[in-house]
């Protein structure tokens, strides 16, 4: 998925109905509205309900967390990665995840719309459910958790200058992903599975391009 032109100002038209391409776009508080009521009552759920202690609640909670970050990977690398023959494919490719590598500054699509959101949310619940049964109820709202923690993380690297110095090596390898080598630093998150699967930067030996990173730094517009 590489492209000869990437544009850091504008966006992709997807779709030429109007309101089809107006459910491509979504803001970071529409999604986390969406779901923290999700992140709050399933865990109440569990302990009220399903008796779990909250220990085990938090412990399965977690859990959900840590299998969101392999999810991160596998989606980004296989699914938004995947490179199609047919030109079907490529259309459907460059929808999913293409045309935020042409257009990474976006900020209306940094963030999964909310109805395909709402969609892949349930099939996850439902596959969860047929494999852990009722423990679904403490592993899914943190499975979310994690999503949306990426989601975020997502949208700052793309939208803001790095907030926090520990952010820095992960606005790097996800800019390094984006323009340099899209076959390689798949985490946004985390960088764990890239570590563990041989796909990560090594940041040490990656010059900095101290150009290229000014062209990249949201300036403050003055009055």
């Amino acid at each position: 998925m590489e492209f000869q032109k990437i544009y850091n100002k504008g966006q992709a038209q997807l779709f030429k109905n109007n309101y089809l391409e107006y459910l491509t776009k979504t803001h970071p508080l529409v999604i986390w509205g969406m779901y923290t009521p999700v992140l709050i009552l399933l865990p109440y759920y569990s302990i009220a309900t399903l008796d779990f202690t909250g220990f085990t609640t938090f412990l399965i909670f977690l859990g959900g967390i840590f299998f969101w970050t392999l999810t991160e990977y596998i989606l980004h690398r296989f699914a938004f990665h995947f490179h199609p023959e047919s030109e079907r494919g490529k259309k459907i490719n460059y929808i999913l995840h293409g045309n935020h590598h042409e257009y990474p500054r976006d900020r209306e699509r940094l963030f999964m719309p909310a109805a395909p959101s709402i969609i892949i949310a349930s099939v996850f619940f439902i596959l969860f459910y047929l494999i852990v049964g009722k423990f679904v109820f403490a592993f899914f709202p943190g499975f979310m958790l994690g999503y949306l923690v990426y989601g975020t993380m997502h949208f700052a690297i793309h939208a803001w200058n790095p907030p926090f110095k520990w952010m820095k090596g992960l606005w790097r390898n996800h800019h390094l992903h984006h323009y340099k080598h899209s076959d390689m630093g798949f985490g946004v998150s985390s960088t764990l599975w890239d570590h563990i699967f041989g796909t990560m930067f090594d940041l040490k030996k990656e010059k900095e391009d101290k150009e290229k990173v000014k062209e990249l730094m949201f300036t403050k517009k003055t009055a």
